[in-house]
This record gives structure tokens, C-alpha cells and sequence, in this order.
């Protein structure tokens, strides 16, 4: 038997403001993001905490869903094998949720038990991993698509002065010239030598991302991200037969099997799943194994603050993201970027921990 066993979950819900309205190609308007967070305590009264996140909607069932449907799965467990408690939580919930919301709610717990994982072993996430890499490559990921040319730029340069010369930007205009106009734009913006990428969320039929794709290689991208749907492997796959710029997705796929799949039929030079939203860590470390097996760069999707642990302790990393939902603005160790690229927390446990007063305000 265990020296301590699980004797509680709480889960809370804040609906955190953002400084402007974001807007994508797909999901409308954002003027919030919701973070879900769960803590698991044992008996012995250690804690750990984890999370999720939404671009505004959802939060409510996620939080239910933890609270109706995990928590009573977990009260009486041994916390240590963190793996094996994530693929019962997947199975006990298998029925009405491969994938959505049940996925994020399984993160979130899956979270907690790692940070607990990692407290109990007095060692840094980023470590226990394997710490291959001291930094990651990292980029600013903008929700800007609503933004004029001028203030596309503007925040362009706003990214810069904060220490990281590469950017992403949406595109998905109804447009082409105008989606071409403004990567021209901010490709002379931050000059030849910087990364950028673009991201369609999902927008456009397979023809319309060719011509998107052909369109936009003059701009040496790192990536075309998310072109179209992502349940859509074999349009991907046509997609790069078809150009010459490298193709990237992740986020919107939940499942191992989503990952085998699009690993496998997709034709894809990068990945980048989301913990938020895949199964938690064990589910981000098992799409990264995927994504090595066949060649792919594993990436990251949000939550910065956390896939930097995640990122650089990749044998090979590749990019985190850090994204436009400024999760890291509400932690005790906002992202740390040096030198161009982002830094892993070295402390015992998933190297994020909440600063609960200035959350509170938010609280559903």
C-alpha cells in the first residue's frame, strides 16, 4: 500500500480577461481566456497542482467534469503510478469523451499528478525528462487576424522588445492578397535571419491552403500551421505533395490515436500537442514519442509556462510557443526568456504554481 493515497480533487474555474479582443480564422471573438485548475491532496496533505485551458467556452463542463466524474475515480489511489491513473481516467470516460472536453479534464489531473510526482522526488520536471537542453527556440504566436496592418506590426514589434525575434501570425482572410500583404509585411518587419510562421486554424479547403501555401513561400516560412481541418489527414498529406513549405498541427488533435494518424498520413514537419488538451503530460510525451519515431520536430501549443519543461527536455527540441493567453502572467515564475530563447523552471515540480490572490477576482 501506498505511504499516502489520494483523498481529494479540487477543481476551479476563472474566466481571466485579456488586454484586447484576439480573433482567428475560426473561433471568433476572444476577450477572455477560462483556466480550469485542479489540485490533487493526499493524505499525508501534499498537494499538486494542474490545469487547463479555453479560449472562453467550455470551462463550466470541464470543471464538472473533474469534479461528477474523475475526482470520485481517484479518492483512495496511490498517486505513484501516474501513467496507469492516466489511462483509467481515459477508460472511465471513454464512452462519452475520446477526445473534447473529457480530454481537457484529464490533463488538468494528469498535471497535478506529475507536479505531485516531482515534489514527492524533489525534482524539476524539466530534469526528471531527461534536461537534454538548458532553453528551447521559441516564438511569439499571435491571435491577430482582426488586426489593421498597422497595429499587426505594432505588435510584431511589441514581441521583439520583449526578447524574441520570431513570430507567428494568423492568416485566413477572405483575402489571399490581403493574407500575402501582411506577411510580406511583417516577414520585412523582422528581417531576413528570424523565424515566422503562419497559422490558419483551420479555415481553409485543401485547393484554397495550396494556393495559400505557393503563395506564401516567397517569405521563407518555418511552417504552415493548422491550413486545414485536422481531422483531415490525407488533405494534409496532398497539401505538401503539393508545395514546398513545411506543414504543422497538433492542437486540435486529443487522442494517441488522432497523433498515430496524423503522424503516419499527414505529411507533416512538425507537431505540437497541447498537455492542456491531450492527456495532460503523459499524453504530450506520448505524442513527442510518436512524432520521433517518424522524424517529425515535437513543438508545443500554449501554456508556454509549462511546455518549456516539456520542450527542452526533448532529445532534439523544437519550438514553444509562447502564446497570446498570458497563463504565465498569473504564476509565481512568468516565462523566463534569455538570449532569444525560453528557460525551463529547475525547481521541484511541473515548475508552475498559481498566484492565487491576483486569480481570484476571475473565480467562477
Amino acid at each position: 500500500m501506498a505511504e499516502a493515497e489520494i483523498s481529494g480533487v479540487d477543481a476551479r474555474l476563472f474566466r481571466v480577461p485579456l488586454a484586447e479582443v484576439l480573433v482567428d480564422a475560426i473561433h471568433g471573438s476572444h476577450t477572455h481566456f477560462e483556466l480550469v485548475t485542479a489540485t490533487v491532496t493526499l493524505s499525508d496533505g501534499s498537494a499538486g497542482t494542474g490545469y487547463t485551458y479555453t479560449g472562453g467556452r467550455g470551462g463550466h463542463a470541464i470543471r464538472a467534469v473533474i469534479e461528477h466524474d474523475l475526482a470520485p475515480v481517484l479518492v483512495g489511489e496511490d498517486p505513484t503510478p501516474v501513467e496507469t491513473l492516466n489511462d483509467t481516467l481515459e477508460n472511465h470516460i471513454h464512452y462519452v469523451g475520446r477526445g473534447g472536453i473529457a480530454t481537457f479534464a484529464v490533463s488538468a489531473i494528469d498535471i497535478a499528478l506529475w507536479d505531485l510526482r516531482c515534489r514527492r522526488e524533489e525534482v524539476s520536471l524539466w530534469r526528471r525528462l531527461g534536461a537534454h537542453a538548458p532553453d528551447a527556440r521559441a516564438y511569439h504566436g499571435g491571435i491577430d487576424l482582426a488586426f489593421s496592418t498597422e497595429r499587426l506590426l505594432a505588435s510584431v514589434t511589441e514581441y521583439l522588445e520583449r526578447g524574441l525575434s520570431s513570430v507567428k501570425i494568423k492568416v485566413g482572410r477572405p483575402d489571399l492578397d490581403d493574407d500575402a500583404a501582411r506577411v510580406e509585411a511583417v516577414r520585412a518587419e523582422i528581417g531576413p535571419e528570424a523565424a515566422l510562421m503562419v497559422d490558419a486554424n483551420c479555415s481553409m479547403t485543401v485547393p484554397a491552403a495550396i494556393d495559400a501555401a505557393n503563395r506564401f513561400a516567397e517569405f521563407d516560412l518555418v511552417w504552415f500551421e493548422e491550413p486545414t481541418l485536422p481531422d483531415d489527414f490525407d488533405g494534409y498529406a496532398q497539401i505538401a505533395r503539393a508545395t514546398a513549405v513545411p506543414l504543422a498541427m497538433g492542437e486540435n488533435l486529443h487522442t494517441r490515436w488522432e497523433f498515430a494518424a496524423a503522424c503516419g498520413r499527414a505529411g507533416l514537419a512538425y507537431l505540437q500537442p497541447d498537455a492542456s488538451n491531450c492527456g495532460g503530460i503523459t499524453g504530450w510525451l506520448r505524442a513527442a514519442a510518436l512524432a520521433r519515431q517518424r522524424g517529425l520536430s515535437v513543438c508545443s501549443h500554449g501554456m508556454q509556462e509549462l511546455h518549456v519543461s516539456l520542450v527542452a527536455a526533448q532529445p532534439d527540441p523544437g519550438w514553444v510557443e509562447v502564446h497570446s493567453f498570458p497563463i504565465d502572467q498569473y504564476t509565481t515564475r512568468p516565462l523566463l526568456i534569455r538570449h532569444d530563447r525560453v528557460v525551463p523552471p529547475d525547481e521541484p515540480g511541473v515548475g508552475v504554481s498559481f498566484r492565487w490572490d491576483a486569480l481570484e477576482p476571475f473565480e467562477v
